[in-house]
């Protein structure tokens, strides 16, 4: 017996990976290339949890259009920002290293997948669990792999950029 998953189910999926490819762009430029502290895979489970929250919230308020003084929103506003600060209380600066950022990532990507499974969608959260247990063992195997051989290019003189200021 097949699984059936509607059509708008899969364009959700394809917008998943688009936001977790694109933030991975962005993080491989930033931690590879000019050398910041936040990277591919920090980069990547902003950009998927954000997309995530926002299917999300796309999803449940269409279905509750027309009832007057209910906004399922609300919750999940609260939630974004409670995570926002248990966030920040996991990021530790020290020794000039910035130490956290893609936990803290993570647990965002968690609250966005809890609050997709509050509300239902339970064939999203899964597909979004998947993506994000690929950003933490499979790119992190990329990125640092990246890391070393633009650190080679660098030593042998063929790579030229340098670490940029804020």
């Amino acid at each position: 017996m097949e699984i059936f998953i509607p059509s708008s189910t899969l364009i959700v999926f394809g917008q998943l990976l688009l936001a977790t490819f694109l933030g991975m762009l962005l993080g491989t430029e930033c931690s590879v290339i000019a050398g910041k502290g936040a990277g591919t895979r920090t980069f990547a489970l902003v950009a998927l949890g954000a997309c995530l929250f926002t299917v999300v919230s796309v999803l449940v308020t269409s279905g509750y259009i027309g009832v007057v003084n209910f906004d399922p929103m609300r919750l999940t506003a609260g939630v974004i920002t409670g995570i926002g600060f248990l966030g920040a209380g996991v990021i530790i600066f020290r020794d000039d290293m910035l130490k956290g950022l893609t936990t803290a990532a993570g647990l965002w990507v968690s609250a966005a997948i809890g609050v997709s499974v509050g509300f239902g969608l339970y064939s999203i959260a899964i597909f979004t669990t998947f993506l994000t247990l690929l950003v933490f063992t499979g790119i992190w195997f990329v990125e640092n792999n990246l890391v070393t051989w633009t650190k080679n290019l660098r030593k042998i003189g063929h790579l030229k950029f340098t670490k940029k200021s804020d």
